[in-house]
This record gives structure tokens, C-alpha cells and sequence, in this order.
């Protein structure tokens, strides 16, 4: 539960990164639309000299699960839904992973832009997403974070995994990981909505007490540690903010509205803030 509402009756509302992942990547998009246009405009429409295929792109937000990635790229190519997913589960594939993730590329299908051509395979753009994950993640900074907290780089990326779910603005990211850094020392569970909810296979505004007691390696609720793998692909942001978080003892923190969340040590002050959303929310519904 995100440490944002948490008792059976409490609810929340918070806005997934996702959506604003595809706001924060469209400038990139335009990018390397402009860098794909450009040459053509310069052949200056002459007739004889050949112009080359328009290219395009597939955008990949930040924050997206890999089944997200898989529908996104069969729509792309023109495929039957599914088969990237099966091309993702396929020894052939051949993806260059870390040990650690166990074959499961979750994490590492790293939000950018890519190429796509009449030739794409689905194979060619998972192989390209795991290897720029892979590029990124080895620079030294990352490996270096992830000695300073103690923690493989695979297990830095199953934070920022979780940053990225979980926080509402980019500022709000280096404070989330902290949260998640303090209740890891002090042997909390990290009680996160977002692990709930991929667990079940769902995003939603809404976490239910008979929702916190699923029996998943993923319930964060009832599991202490770490999920077992990454619980989304995330950005550049969020991995700098499980490397280098911000500086607080906060334990808990609710998003009352957007641009608006309350990070705090103190339990009765975190209730105060729920206590606010929820009156807030209930405001809201009969308005």
C-alpha cells in the first residue's frame, strides 16, 4: 500500500508514472521523428535519387510491465497478440540477461524509442531493450550505488521499479526510495500497493484489505524484503533515485492529492494525512 492509506477501510488515488512516462518520452519520440525527416527534406525532392523508407518508431514509457512491452510491440509489428511474449519465453531468443533475473526480462525492457522496420522481429526489439537496459545498468555509478546500499544491481533495479510505480512527480522519487531504504533497515515490510498490484495481474486506485493478504511472493504486506524480481521497466529518474536517495527518516507517505504527497516518521501524523485524503475523497465523490 504505498504506506498511503492503511487500514481495511482506508482507499487511495494516485496517478501511475506511466502515464507520465509517455508525456515526459514524447519529446524523444519528436526527436528522433525530426532526426528520421530531416534527410528527406534535404534530397530536395529530386527524382532521380532514391528516397529511403520512412522509418518507425515504437515509444516505450517508462514504468510499463513487460506484458504492457509484449502487447505494445505485437500491435507494432502487426502480430498476433501473444507472440512476443512467447518470443520473450523462447530459449532461441537468447536474451542477454543477468543471472540474477532468472530469465525474466521484467526490468529490463528499457523505456525508450526504438526502430522498427519491415524486418523487425519481435526476437530483435527484446534483444535491443535488454541491451540497453544492460548498457545502462553497468555504468559505474549504478554498480556503485548498489554496493553503497548493500544490494546487488538487480536488486537496485527492483527498487527503482518500485520508485517509479509508486511516486507521483520526479521530485517525489528520491523520497520514496528512501522510504523504502529505511523500512528495509529497520526489517518492515514495505507494504507497497504497486507490488500488490502486480501481483494481481491489475492497475488500480484501490487497495482492499482481502487484497493485502493474497499469498504472493509479492505481497509486500505480509512479505518482508524485497519483491522477487523488478515489478515494472524503469527510467533513468528512478534508477538515479534508488542510487542516490534523498536524505530523511520518513517511514510512510499518502499522495492526499496530485502534486501532494506527505512523507512522514510519525504514524499519527500519517493517519492525520490519510485521514485528510480520505475527507478529501469523500469531498470529491459528492461534489
Amino acid at each position: 500500500m504505498t504506506y498511503r492509506t492503511w487500514q481495511p477501510e482506508h482507499r487511495r488515488r494516485r496517478t501511475r508514472l506511466t502515464r507520465r512516462g509517455k508525456f515526459v518520452l514524447l519529446g524523444a519520440l519528436l526527436a528522433v521523428a525530426a532526426a528520421i525527416t530531416v534527410p528527406l527534406l534535404l534530397l530536395g525532392g529530386d527524382p532521380e535519387r532514391p528516397v529511403p523508407e520512412k522509418q518507425r518508431t515504437l515509444l516505450i514509457p517508462e514504468g510499463w510491465r513487460g506484458g504492457e512491452v509484449y502487447a505494445a510491440v505485437d500491435r507494432s509489428l502487426g502480430l498476433p497478440a501473444g507472440t512476443t511474449r512467447k518470443a520473450a519465453q523462447a530459449p532461441a531468443t537468447a536474451l542477454a540477461l543477468p543471472a540474477a533475473a532468472g530469465g525474466n526480462p521484467e526490468g529490463y525492457l528499457f523505456p525508450a524509442t526504438y526502430p522498427v522496420g519491415k524486418a523487425t522481429t519481435p526476437e530483435a526489439l527484446l534483444r535491443y531493450m535488454v541491451d540497453t537496459a544492460t548498457k545502462r545498468y553497468a555504468a559505474p555509478g549504478i554498480a556503485e550505488g548498489a554496493r553503497r546500499h548493500g544490494m546487488s544491481v538487480h536488486q537496485l533495479v527492483i527498487v527503482a521499479s518500485i520508485v517509479q510505480a509508486e511516486a507521483d512527480t520526479p521530485e517525489d522519487m528520491g523520497k520514496v526510495a528512501r522510504v523504502v531504504y529505511n523500512r528495509l533497515a529497520q526489517g518492515m515490510p514495505l507494504q507497497m500497493d504497486s507490488t500488490i498490484n502486480y501481483a494481481l495481474g491489475r492497475d488500480t486506485v484501490d487497495t482492499t484489505h482481502q487484497d493485502t493478504r493474497i499469498d504472493s511472493p509479492y505481497n509486500t504486506y505480509e512479505r518482508r524484503g524485497l519483491p522477487p524480481s523488478p515489478i515494472g521497466n524503469p527510467g533513468d529518474q528512478a534508477m538515479g533515485a534508488a542510487v542516490d536517495p534523498a536524505d530523511g527518516d520518513w517511514l510512510y507517505f499518502v499522495t492526499v492529492r496530485r502534486g501532494d504527497t506527505r512523507f512522514t516518521a510519525s504514524y499519527p501524523e500519517h493517519q492525520a494525512n490519510v485521514a485528510d485524503f480520505n475527507e478529501r475523497r469523500r469531498a470529491a465523490g459528492t461534489s
